[in-house]
């Protein structure tokens, strides 16, 4: 026999555990709806609290609901042994009775009804598995538990099960699911663990993160917080780790119903990320004709929460901060079955925004996330009330209807990653090969021009070795010649002398005319064989000369082709410029496929596959060029116009702008639509006043903080609105932003804005404490009418709200705080003020101030009873008038000091 043990030490000793194979049938039947609807791709953003709108794509699931019985402890065992418990438990009919007594009770039907004897992991399969299913499937999913003190919320939930591994937590065993379930490759689990204490969101990884603010998505709504850590979990052993450090960081006391109950709402969530298997988004460029393709990946969270229990004070003997604490905490439950009941009821209005926790559960309830709900409750018939209150909320929890959404997007900063990486490898080969191209070029040039080279000198050198043969040839063959012809000459002379006269013979001289023309024929020959011999070397001459002619053709064509080669070097350049340009548009478009991602993702939300009616590109112009050129009613159509032409998300967007004139026109268009009460409603969801404050704080420019500040102003009239401002720190930057304007219309419209907190009876304290009365005795310097005028109408306000609070709540009079800040002498010195807006204002202060005796010494000292004497007889109006001389008549104080001065006032 094993005991049943809570974190809270409740022990119920001699009671066995009983380990259950149990497999949940709402789980299988769940993961087949998945199935037969997950096939084709959601795309969706996360709802409200309110249901929003139901698309085709959403699957409809209630919130699931079981309850567990926690098994008698020992007090209870002494204090209840001679009474019945008041839970009576069906399990086979998934009832539960409650007794009212011995012979009458109430009947309900759960999802499951879990007994004392259930184990842990039959919780976790009947609870929490559907859940976790849903989410690895890519639903949003929310497990959370509810119930009285000490009756074992984080027991289910946060148990760590070092010791006993069967005692194991929900927490603990649905993130073993799921990292048993995803691929450490490509998917991504992270987790955030923090509390809800006293209104207040602390990180409890990093217990010196304690002010966190949530943020709300303008476009879709979504709830986030961006400042609490965000740790990516590898291993178990590093998210056990994680749970234990945040169970000592939070906030726990010993009280009647518990020795260590939780004093906070305890939220983990698990942050998943899946890229799908097979599926790709084909995505064309025009520039380079290819198709990309764009991983898709799923991104779901799972919501796990262990809200603090419910508590009536005079059981659980909570006193001082713990009383605090324990209000704090009911609060925020009270909030969380108001949400519940108007959604169990089809209300058009949900109060989502009453509380921090509702405001973080808003996806949980109405919204696209699984749900499943359970609720702890005790035996002991000591506590029936609050255990049939747990009953009913469980009841009114099952008739909420959820619809579920997958929220599936393309991983285009993936694919941006490949892309840079493709690009850079591009980008090295054309280098690579640009330089072994530039390199073989030259090397080809340089060898061109070293053949080249040679072949002239070779040319050269050959003609000139034919010229000097030639020549010689010839110079030989004259010489020759000569020689010859001088012999014939010198032959043909010695025979005229050795033949002698003429007359010696007929057959001597003929026979030397025979000799002579037998000498010319062979000398006519040998000079024909010379020209014969001189035109072949002048032919050979002619050949060495063409050889030469078209050897300088085809270094002609070498410089042609070194020429291509350089051309072909400046067309390599010219395309690598164009590669770049390339890299750049792909870089833009890359962008511009992110944005119009975007558009369609909220274009799908809206209900249609068509296009979206306008872009941001054609916004700026639209904004820059529709300003209002009238004033009155043509003002306002204009801006209804363009309110309806644009939209409000987009104006809003705007203000966020890198131009500084696009956010000055948008800020401008803003505080148009808020001068009108139909629109500052709309404005508020959209985020837009926490983007006004923004500017307030991160601009330096003037116009900018002038059209802000009145903007703020007009959203100030609202007086849910005046709480969202407190909350955000408005009034801080409304007082700082004051310090340092110089313009009196930037001032004016700051004291309005302050002006219209300051009616807010709530408030009063905290802007008091945040500086709010000092910065508008500060502006007073102005001295500027329409700014003393506006700071007279806060002043007034606030007295006023001080009268009202005073008379009709019963709070404690005391010193004004007006008095105590240093008002009083302004007041009176501007008491008869000749600008009546300001007289009228100051007027009124005097009266609601004077209506309490704590006030009426500083007031006679500071000289205003004499300035209420004038105002009972002498003011304009009849009904400032008669409030005066009823003060001064309802104070004894002031009677007594009329009568001290002997002054008749009757």
């Amino acid at each position: 026999m094993s005991s049943f043990s809570y974190r809270n030490g409740i022990t119920s000793k001699g009671v066995g555990m009983k380990l259950d194979n149990y497999s949940s049938k709402s789980s299988s039947s769940f993961k087949s709806k998945v199935q037969s609807t997950g096939s084709s791709i959601r795309r969706s953003s996360t709802g409200s609290v309110g249901g929003g709108s139901k698309d085709d794509s959403a699957v409809s699931g209630r919130v699931r609901v079981a309850v567990r019985l926690r098994p008698r402890n020992a007090e209870e065992m002494v204090a209840d042994a001679d009474f019945a418990d008041c839970v009576e438990l069906q399990p086979e009919l998934k009832r539960l009775k409650i007794r009212k007594n011995n012979w009458d009770s109430d009947t309900y039907e759960f999802d499951e009804v879990l007994t004392e004897f259930a184990s842990q992991k039959r919780v976790y399969e009947v609870v929490a598995k559907p859940v976790v299913e849903s989410v690895l499937d890519g639903y949003n999913g929310t497990i959370m538990a509810y119930g009285q003190t000490g009756t074992g919320k984080t027991y289910t939930l946060g148990r760590l099960g070092e010791e006993d591994t069967a005692g194991r937590g929900i927490m603990v065993r649905a993130l073993e699911n799921i990292l048993a379930e995803i691929s450490h490759e490509t998917d991504a689990v992270s987790v955030s663990y923090f509390q809800l204490y006293m209104e207040t969101v602390q990180d409890l990884i990093d217990p010196a993160n304690d002010n966190i603010s949530i943020v709300e998505d303008p476009r879709n709504g979504d709830v986030s917080l961006p400042g609490v850590t965000l740790v990516e979990i590898r291993d178990q052993k590093s998210f056990v780790e994680l749970l234990r450090i945040g169970e000592a960081n939070r906030f726990a006391a010993n009280t009647k119903l518990n020795t260590e109950s939780s004093r906070s709402h305890a939220i983990l969530m698990v942050h998943l990320k899946r890229s799908i298997k097979g599926r790709n988004s084909s995505l064309s460029t025009e520039s380079t004709g290819k198709t990309l393709k764009a991983p898709i990946v799923r991104k779901s969270k799972l919501v796990i929460v262990d809200l603090a229990g419910s508590e009536r004070v005079e059981k659980s003997g909570s006193e001082g901060h713990t009383f605090e604490e324990a209000k704090s905490i009911n609060l925020s439950l009270s909030a969380l079955g108001k949400c519940i009941n108007a959604l169990a009821e089809n209300s058009a209005h949900v109060p989502v925004r009453d509380s921090k926790l509702t405001r973080l559960l808003r996806d949980s309830f109405g919204g696209t996330a699984r749900t499943s709900l359970i609720i702890t409750v005790g035996p002991s018939p000591r506590h029936r009330g609050e255990t049939s209150s747990t009953i009913m909320f469980g009841q009114r929890a099952m008739k909420v209807e959820n619809m579920l959404k997958i929220k599936e997007e393309f991983d285009y900063k993936s694919l941006s990653r490949k892309l840079d990486v493709q690009l850079d490898k591009l980008v090295a080969e054309h280098e690579r090969q640009q330089k072994a191209f530039q390199d073989e070029v030259e090397r080809i040039a340089l060898e061109a021009q070293k053949r080249v080279a040679d072949a002239e000198r070779n040319y050269a050198d050959a003609l000139e070795e034919e010229k000097l043969k030639c020549q010689k040839d010839y110079a030989e063959s004259i010489k020759k010649l000569e020689e010859q012809w001088a012999e014939k000459q010198e032959k043909h002379g010695q025979r005229k002398v050795k033949f002698g006269p003429v007359d010696d013979g007929i057959d001597q001289k003929s026979n030397s005319e025979l000799s002579t023309s037998g000498e010319v024929a062979k000398i006519k020959k040998t000079l024909q064989n010379e020209i014969l011999l001189r035109k072949a070397a002048e032919a050979e001459v002619n050949n060495l000369r063409n050889q030469l002619t078209q050897w300088k053709k085809t270094e002609a064509a070498r410089n042609d082709e070194i020429s291509q080669l350089h051309k072909l070097v400046e067309d390599e350049a010219h395309q690598k410029a164009r590669l770049e340009e390339e890299i750049a548009i792909l870089r833009s478009q890359l962008l511009q496929i992110s944005f119009e991602a975007d558009q369609t993702r909220r274009n799908l939300d809206i209900g249609g596959n068509g296009e979206l009616s306008g872009s941001l590109d054609s916004l700026i112009p639209q904004v820059k060029h529709q300003q209002p050129r009238d004033s009155g009613d043509g003002e306002k159509a204009s801006m209804v116009k363009l309110f309806e032409q644009v939209g409000l998300h987009k104006i809003l967007s705007l203000l966020e702008a890198d131009d500084a004139d696009v956010r000055i026109h948008a800020v401008k268009v803003v505080a148009n639509l808020a001068a009108e009460e139909t629109n500052q409603e709309k404005i508020v969801e959209a985020g837009g006043l926490t983007s006004l404050l923004t500017l307030l704080r991160s601009s330096n420019d003037e116009t900018i903080h002038r059209v802000a500040a009145g903007a703020i102003a007009n959203l100030a009239m609202n007086e849910t609105n005046q709480e969202l401002i407190m909350s955000q720190g408005g009034i801080s930057l409304l007082s700082f932003t004051a310090a340092n304007a110089e313009d009196p219309q930037t001032l004016r419209m700051v004291a309005g804005a302050i002006a219209n907190l300051c009616g807010n009876d709530k408030l009063q304290v905290k802007l008091r404490a945040e500086g709010g009365i000092m910065a508008l005795l500060g502006m007073v310097s102005c001295r500027h009418p329409d700014v003393l005028a506006q700071v007279a109408r806060g002043i007034a306000n606030f007295a006023k709200c001080e009268s009202r609070a005073i008379s009709t709540q019963g709070i404690k009079a005391g010193k004004s705080l007006l008095i105590e800040d240093g008002a009083l002498p302004w007041i009176v010195q501007n008491a008869n003020n000749e600008a009546s807006q300001i007289r009228r204002h100051i007027e009124l202060a005097l009266c609601h101030l004077a209506q309490h005796e704590a006030n009426t010494k500083d007031m006679i000292n500071g000289g205003a009873l004499w300035e209420l004497v004038r105002i009972s007889r002498d003011c304009s109006r009849e009904d400032i008038r008669t409030l005066a001389y009823r003060t001064l008549k309802s104070s004894p104080s002031f009677q007594a000091e009329l009568k001290r001065q002997r002054i008749d006032y009757g």
